[in-house]
């Protein structure tokens, strides 16, 4: 080392730049918003310690070293940061900067207090003509450079940081910055601040949490002290009784005002400050009504602590200009003439007369609102007005005390019982009395301005406050504070440059001023902040308690900031699970400190001793020790782990020993390999053992590594490597390495090393690869088969006796007969092998190849012929209905070469190929959803109401058979056989293994479970004939659901799908019920009750086809509704509408066609209404409204009438409602119903709320836009009075439309939230009231 010009040391090989590389470093000061966008560069040699670095930075932006913080950063963003040791001497090459690159890093504050000005050094650092350079050398400025801080231009005034304001900022909770804005301008008040730190809080008397004034008094001390930029308002909202949800609650600050001011005074009872808020803040004035004729007047006294000025005036188009202006206004009389005339107590008669508010006394801080929020009865919303108003800075009152010039020497009276000072005197004397006549000056002068920007339904507040101390204007913006400009009070008059206008407030500024304080501008009462030894003893011990909480937070922030946090992982070593905790150890703490940490964390004092325990570096996304500590017991964790993060890229693992068996060294570069032993004899693989390696280790001397840790002979060995999922790779070159072959840093191999001659058998077609292969594509499953309903019996002797006769499957299918609780019937088929089924359904198929699908038309003949007592099976079928069904099994046997076919099919494999099917197997957006709450019911023989049979398709196709069966070439093949008739499981993968099943308690008392391990490359088609024997019914009458979280069940569909996206422990439920055919869709039937509370109620799935008529459609639900429903209806007695939600749609006509008329869907929802006599509907053009009367004389409703139009007349309209009503046409008046079916109103509301008699001759046009079915219409007689309710009746029939409403679930829904009323609790939280809105 050599000293440089700056006798600083210097490595020596820094002495030439070009010798040592250099690293750019990029600075971003985000401490000051004055520079947050302002970068510092420097150039230093790769070799400068961190802690010059630290000395570097501090003389470049002139801050003392020491009082700041560098984090790394992307320089975009400051989130995610990781900090950089200030007291250490590694160079910044070893702390990770990259030379040749940009290096970014955030200045920000330390321990949360700003960083601190170089004073000696404040005017160099205004000198931006040259600049200090630092490179290697020489180190002071012997390049030129512009200033890094160059000043810009601000429209706005420069935001000024905490440390040159001397403010505190506040914390916007979530919606809080209206309480914000109340709470600085309540501190910058010298007489408020003043008052409140001398009432002293008494512990004893209060819990300090509820107490109000103490958590303002707490609030203020923390404005006044904390070197914080904000502070947290929690603490003060808590004694407000409020609890989180309030933070997201936006309110007027006028109106919090108000309430604050009213909780002040309850909790300021008996004492000093009892009176505070009425001698700040109360003013009086006269509310009074004068007699034209005789001068008689009556009068009422009134206080206020805030003035209301009207920021437009009722009707105008035009705003004030000015406060002024509005204050004249204010009190400006109008006459009471005409109508309006005012009975004169002296005159004994109604007279003309002067009515008016008269000032009395101004208070010493006088608040005008300005009230830009008004209601709009146009649109029939809140709105906002944004005109221009000026206010001056100074304000004359003194103009405004009694203006009238009254010399009168009538007495006056007063009338008015409520008021607070009443009495007979003269209108001089009560002037004398109540204003400040005495001689001084009304003159105020502004010091606060409550901004509100934004629109009537939410916008941000901020204040805008005068010191006292300086006459300087801030900006109080939640947690920012920055100095401002008269400049910038007046752009919060509102409005806009141009003139006023009707429509100026619709392009004005939105941001303006909503709340002014003045204060009376008197030298004998104009208090100033009290200095702090002018405290009160109790103030000075609440300053010291606080200084105190804040250097322990700022303590606590120390050693959280060295607190290193990192995910642990352990393997109980009784238990056998992985634990997972997260490690927070000090980085001075040592490794063996930190295991004794995480073992007690782990919790693993009784299981094992600490000396059996250590941390190793762990990866746990693939499961991989990286490396161990040995050596490193005494090393600080923020060593080993490479410092403070706030993510780290590994784990950490506390590894466990027994205490006979001594840790594995695990270096770093090492590989994990879990061996897994194969026994061909017993096809089983034994669990894994785990053995390190090297990457540049051979496979030769690998085998070598698995022979002495498996006790195998390496001779005779095979290792398989699994890469990935299905890449079974034989490492069968001795002289290649493990990094050649693939290995990464987890692997997982199998180890064969028996004599047999299947060694020498090609690897694909050997027994080893066809084990790996099938245990690598092998899934559990559970599977929860049906409750045997009574007749199964029958309909299982029917399947073996079919099934006997295609496949001689009756051996296995005879051992299901018996009892169905018996469990041993079940387990009979289960002791049955695998490859006995696989045989047999091998039989079966090569069978039905060789016969054609004969054996599958007498299958489902014999099937359908079943005589029962309960109509077992398909019982809507007449006799007609088989044999056209049997004709088209035997004229069109491709029908039932598809048999199973998913309603989703036809919509999503029109054009997609047998390749892109096998890619898209492994997705779950085949899966169809199931309501499991409107399950299907149940009949009497187990089938539910999908039973149905498939005589529909020559009745709904007849004449039509040519375009559906476009249709199915169209949509490619998807069904259970191939063109050759073998089933597709057949081809290879036929593993299938299932066991009983116990499931857990709550499964359902009588449910039967499978255990099932299969293949998941099987078809779903192969996967239910492998269900067959144990459901008791044909693949094609059971139905097969995934159940998902929550137990959300969706139905599998598509057939030629393998069971890829399922993986281990999935949950399977089968339920009994045809399932689909091509063209066919499965559909929700509801039945639809206008004038029941629940107007929709779920009642069959039904299954309709392309093609069918809507009549076909209604002939085959009759018998099922007759059986399911108890509905024994004609056809001619109910119809089919659309659904859509909760809503009845367009009435479907019989002739309607399905697919060509009526779009049809997967899962589709339609409603059923039984009429009341003979369909009126019989055209398209025709339009059915659901109408109901509302009768405001009686307060009620009247229940719907369908109201069937030819046309869409509002004409029409009134004439068939006069028509149902006998109300005369002249008197109708309509009004369309909102929301979801049946738009339920409140019968408060309904008279008012709704858009009757909307001026429109159509009803397809704005704002009705009637065009289909299904529209509800109230009406009424306009001549109808509505009905005068009490209070108490109003109060009660709130309570019952209250109790209605939430019980249908019907609210309004067009209606805005309203808002929630803003209070403050003064004995805890609120109770909360069912009752409230």
């Amino acid at each position: 080392m050599v000293p440089s010009e700056e006798n600083q040391l210097v490595p020596k090989e820094a002495e030439c730049a070009a010798e040592e590389p250099r690293v750019l470093c990029i600075i971003q000061d985000t401490t000051n918003a004055r520079t947050v966008n302002e970068r510092v560069t420097l150039n230093l040699p790769a070799s400068t310690p961190l802690r010059q670095l630290f000395q570097d930075v501090a003389a470049k932006v002139g801050y003392e070293n020491g009082s700041f913080e560098l984090l790394w950063g992307n320089g975009d963003s400051a989130t995610d940061t990781t900090p950089i040791d200030q007291n250490s001497d590694k160079t910044i090459l070893d702390a990770g900067f990259e030379p040749g690159k940009k290096n970014f890093l955030h200045l920000t504050d330390k321990d949360g207090e700003q960083p601190h000005v170089m004073q000696e050094e404040a005017g160099a650092a205004e000198d931006g003509a040259q600049e200090r350079f630092i490179g290697p050398l020489p180190r002071e400025g012997s390049m030129a450079c512009t200033n890094d801080y160059v000043s810009q231009s601000y429209s706005y005034s420069s935001v000024l940081s905490k440390s040159e304001t001397g403010y505190v900022g506040l914390v916007n909770q979530a919606m809080t910055c209206y309480l914000n804005s109340l709470l600085q301008t309540l501190f910058m008040t010298p007489e408020f601040r003043n008052a409140l730190y001398k009432w002293e809080f008494e512990e004893s008397e209060e819990d300090p949490e509820r107490s109000i004034p103490y958590q303002l008094q707490r609030l203020f001390v923390l404005l006044q002290t904390s070197k914080k930029r904000a502070i947290e308002t929690t603490d003060v909202t808590r004694s407000f009784g409020w609890d989180s949800s309030e933070a997201w609650q936006q309110h007027d600050v006028q109106e919090l005002c108000r309430v604050m001011f009213d909780a002040l005074e309850q909790k300021w009872k008996q004492t000093e400050q009892a009176d505070l808020i009425n001698q700040l803040y109360q003013g009086k004035l006269k509310d009074y009504v004068r007699c034209l004729e005789c001068g008689y007047e009556g009068w009422r006294i009134d206080t206020y602590l805030d003035i209301p000025l009207v920021i437009r005036p009722y009707g105008s188009s035009q705003a004030f200009a000015s406060v002024e202006e509005a204050l004249h206004a204010f009190i400006q009389p109008e006459i009471l003439d005409g109508p309006n005339q005012y009975f004169c107590e002296r005159c004994k008669k109604k007279c003309d007369a002067r009515k008016g508010l008269r000032f009395l006394h101004f208070p010493y801080l006088l608040t005008l609102q300005l009230k830009r929020f008004d209601f709009d009865y146009t649109t029939m919303h809140r709105i906002k007005l944004n005109d221009r108003m000026t206010f001056p800075e100074e304000l004359d009152m003194s103009v405004f005390i009694d203006v009238e010039d009254e010399k009168s020497p009538q007495t006056e009276s007063c009338t008015d019982s409520g008021a607070e000072n009443e009495g007979s005197c003269h209108s001089d004397q009560m002037s004398n009395d109540f204003s400040n006549d005495d001689g001084s000056s009304l003159l105020y002068e502004l010091f606060s301005v409550m901004v509100h920007s934004g629109s009537a339904a939410g916008g941000h507040y901020y204040a805008c406050i005068k010191s006292f101390s300086d006459d300087q204007w801030y900006s109080f913006n939640d947690q920012h504070v920055s100095k401002i400009t008269q400049e910038d009070i007046k752009k919060t008059y509102g409005g806009s440059s141009g003139s006023r206008g009707y429509y100026s407030s619709a392009f004005a500024s939105s941001t303006n001023a909503y709340m002014l304080i003045y204060r009376l501008k008197d030298p004998t009462r104009n208090a100033k902040f009290l200095e702090a030894h002018e405290y009160p003893e109790h103030i000075k011990q609440l300053v010291q308690k606080e200084r105190e909480l804040e250097e322990q937070e700022k303590r606590q922030r120390e050693i959280e900031r060295n607190t290193c946090k990192i995910k642990l992982f352990c393997m109980h070593p009784t238990k056998q699970i992985m634990m997972e905790n997260k490690l927070e150890v000090h980085k001075d703490r040592t490794l063996k400190e930190a295991v004794e940490i995480a073992y007690k964390l782990m919790d693993l004092e009784e299981a094992i001793p600490l000396d059996c325990c250590r941390l190793v570096k762990y990866d746990e996304f693939h499961d991989y020790l990286e490396r161990s500590y040995e050596g490193e017991e005494d090393t600080p964790m923020g060593l080993l782990l490479g410092g403070v993060k706030s993510t780290y890229m590994f784990d950490l693992l506390l590894e466990t020993r027994r205490p006979d068996q001594v840790f594995q060294c695990y270096k770093p570069g090492e590989v994990m390999v879990k061996v897994h032993i194969v026994d061909l004899k017993t096809e089983s693989v034994a669990p894994p053992i785990s053995v390190r390696a090297y990457l540049n280790q051979t496979v030769s001397e690998f085998k070598q590594l698995i022979s002495k840790a498996t006790h195998l002979p390496a001779e005779t060995m095979r290792v398989v490597l699994e890469r990935c999922y299905n890449d079974l790779r034989l490492l069968n070159v001795s002289s290649k390495t493990l990094k050649a072959e693939g290995f990464f840093r987890s692997n997982k191999v199998f180890v064969e090393s028996s004599e047999s001659l299947d060694r020498h058998v090609t690897y694909t077609d050997s027994q080893l690869w066809k084990l790996l292969d099938r245990h690598a594509n092998t899934i559990r499953l559970y599977v929860s088969l049906p409750e045997q309903a009574p007749g199964s019996q029958l309909r299982r002797a029917l399947y073996q006796k079919s099934a006997g006769a295609a496949g001689n499957l009756e051996e296995p299918c005879e051992r299901v007969k018996g009892p169905v609780g018996n469990m041993k019937s079940v387990e009979a088929i289960l002791e049955e092998s695998t490859e006995k089924l696989k045989s047999l359904s091998l039989q079966q198929q090569q069978q039905e190849g060789d016969n054609g699908d004969s054996s599958k038309s007498t299958e489902a003949s014999d099937f359908e012929n079943i005589e029962s007592p309960l109509n077992e099976i398909d019982s809507s079928a007449s006799a007609e209905n088989r044999e056209l069904d049997n004709q088209i099994q035997i004229s069109d046997p491709e029908n039932l070469q598809s048999e199973e076919r998913s309603d989703s099919d036809v919509n999503n494999d029109r054009s997609t190929s047998s390749v892109d099917s096998d890619i898209l197997s492994s997705s779950h957006s085949s899966d169809t959803l199931c309501n499991v709450d409107n399950a299907p019911l149940p009949l009497a023989n187990g089938l539910d109401s999908h039973s149905i049979t498939s005589s529909r398709r020559s009745k709904a196709n007849q004449g039509k058979k040519e375009t559906w069966d476009t249709a199915e070439e169209d949509s490619g093949t998807d069904s259970e056989y191939d063109e050759s008739g073998k089933s597709r499981g057949e081809a290879q993968y036929m593993y299938f293994k299932s066991e009983p099943y116990t499931a857990e308690e709550g499964s359902g008392e009588g449910q039967k479970w499978l255990m099932v391990h299969v293949d998941k490359r099987i078809t779903l088609s192969a996967f239910k004939q492998h269900l067959e024997p144990f459901v008791g019914v044909p693949s094609s009458h059971f139905k097969v659901f995934r159940v998902y979280a929550s137990n959300q069940e969706f139905e599998s569909v598509r057939l030629n799908e393998t069971l890829s996206s399922f993986s281990d422990d999935n949950k399977i439920t089968i339920r009994l019920g045809r399932a689909l055919k091509k063209g066919e869709y499965r559909v929700k039937v509801y039945q639809l009750l206008v004038n029941e509370p629940e107007p929709c109620k779920f009642l069959l799935d039904a299954v309709f086809a392309k093609g069918m008529t809507v009549r076909q459609s209604k002939e085959e639900l009759l018998p099922q509704l007759r059986e399911q429903c108890a509905l024994d209806l004609t056809i001619d007695r109910f119809r089919l509408r659309k659904k859509t939600w909760k809503n009845p749609g367009t009435v479907f006509l019989d002739y309607h066609i399905y697919e060509e008329d009526i779009n049809i869907s997967s899962n589709w929802e339609v409603f059923l209404e039984i009429l009341d006599g003979v369909e009126k509907m019989k055209s398209m053009s025709q339009l059915a409204v659901l109408s109901r009367r509302w009768r405001p004389s009686e307060m009620k409703l009247d229940s719907f009438q369908e109201v069937v139009l030819e046309s869409s007349s509002v004409e029409e309209l009134k004439e068939k409602l006069s028509e149902i009503s006998g109300i005369p046409l002249e008197n109708i008046e309509f009004a369309k119903g909102r929301g979801t079916f049946p738009c339920d109103i409140s019968i408060l509301e309904i008279h008012q709320d709704l858009d009757w008699n909307p001026k429109v001759s159509t009803l397809n046009v704005w704002p009705l836009y009637i065009c289909d079915d299904g529209a509800v219409i109230f009406y009424r007689d306009k001549t109808e009075e509505l009905m005068e309710l009490t209070d108490e009746q109003r109060n009660e029939l709130m309570k019952k439309e209250s109790s209605r409403l939430q019980k249908t679930g019907h609210r309004v829904t067009y209606s805005p939230r309203k808002e929630k009323a803003l209070k403050i609790y003064l004995d805890g939280a609120p109770n909360k009231d069912l009752t409230q809105d």
